[in-house]
């Protein structure tokens, strides 16, 4: 019998930590909410949750130094962020005037623009809050093994992500426009939606995350 993956689930004050430790809990990981890098270096996976104002986050990430545990983890070990983590992951963000986030990727993470339009013509609501559909996954990649396109997923945001390489963006979702709902970059995966509230569809998610073979 194989041992459970281990998971670094990254506490820096920020993120909904119960509700991804069950999950996660739930499809075989074993997981350690932690702030300790040696737990981090010793974890076989990282998840990288966010929830609140972005600059609430990096000044918890720089407290802690998640934010260096962040970068160092991207080129050793598979990461998973969610929500603001995958937003933190960028150069800039539109939030609170303006706040300088990681840089592990190239882009900007700017807000809805209230006036954009739905398919019947109703001006958006923001902040994105509640059920929709991504689509245009690959579903060669193993992340993306049994989940349908059009499957429907948990958002709660008011900023998304711009990549400057576009061949970046893993998946897609439509709120006015079209917006990056998924990042994968090598060993990297990103998820604006929340995987951990998604039901069928998340826990399916993160399975694969935790099965993934990198």
């Amino acid at each position: 019998m194989s041992r459970a993956t281990k998971i670094a689930l990254l506490d820096y004050g920020m993120g909904n930590l119960h509700s991804a430790s069950k999950a996660l809990s739930a499809v075989g990981a074993e997981v350690s909410i932690t702030s300790d890098p040696k737990v981090v270096a010793a974890a076989d996976k990282i998840f990288f949750p966010g929830v609140g104002a972005m600059r609430d986050c990096i000044a918890g990430m720089q407290e802690s130094g998640i934010d260096e545990v962040i970068r160092h983890a991207i080129f050793n070990k598979p990461v998973m962020a969610i929500c603001v983590g995958m937003q933190a992951l960028f150069e800039q963000s539109a939030e609170n005037g303006g706040t300088p986030c990681l840089g592990v990727l190239e882009g900007s993470v700017p807000a809805f623009n209230p006036t954009w339009t739905d398919e019947q013509g109703a001006t958006i609501k923001v902040p994105h809050m509640g059920w929709n559909t991504i689509s245009e996954m690959d579903f060669s990649h193993p992340l993306w093994q049994g989940i349908e396109d059009n499957a429907h997923f948990y958002f709660v945001h008011s900023y998304y992500c711009e990549p400057v390489d576009k061949t970046q963006v893993a998946a897609v979702c439509d709120y006015g426009q079209p917006f990056c709902a998924s990042i994968l970059q090598d060993n990297l995966f990103a998820t604006q939606f929340h995987p951990e509230k998604s039901h069928t569809a998340g826990l399916q998610l993160l399975k694969n995350f935790v099965d993934w073979k990198v």
